[in-house]
């Protein structure tokens, strides 16, 4: 019976430059599933971990960073994995930095690049995170009418 997982989630991350939004992209290390690929921070959550935390805690593990303001965005990134037979339910989160943050990589990603919000799509290779970037640009980077009960106080 096919499996269904909740116990991940992806963050991305977002700095406010001079010649607009940038979004922050990770390349897979060779060696790693989906090797070469560029994409936001994904992770597990932890047994007794909030997904929101886990989103935090895998952004520091991952890029060094830490937050000015996490948002939650209203979409689930679903996607099935046929090599396990399984259903992933990933809640999306976006992560404002500083235009200034230090990107410090971990062993599971080899390069990092800030993407402009108008190239952003281009660069990931699936629909649901094309998707999620679109809604975090229209509701939390432009200010859409949702942005104010999408931010989580941390």
């Amino acid at each position: 019976m096919t499996r269904v997982s909740h116990d991940m989630m992806c963050v991305y991350v977002f700095r406010h430059r001079e010649h607009g939004p940038e979004f922050l992209l990770l390349r897979r290390a060779a060696g790693d599933y989906m090797g070469g690929t560029w994409q936001p921070v994904y992770g597990g959550i932890r047994e007794g971990e909030t997904a929101w935390q886990a989103a935090l805690r895998e952004m520091r593990e991952e890029t060094g960073l830490v937050p000015s303001r996490l948002y939650q965005a209203n979409s689930v990134d679903s996607f099935y994995t046929a090599g396990n037979d399984t259903v992933y339910h990933c809640p999306v989160f976006a992560a404002e930095v500083p235009g200034d943050a230090e990107v410090a990589l971990n062993a599971e990603h080899d390069e990092f690049d800030w993407v402009h919000v108008d190239d952003v799509a281009a660069q990931l290779i699936w629909p649901g995170q094309r998707r999620a970037v679109a809604e975090i640009v229209q509701e939390i980077i432009r200010g859409g009418p949702a942005q104010q009960f999408l931010e989580i106080r941390v």
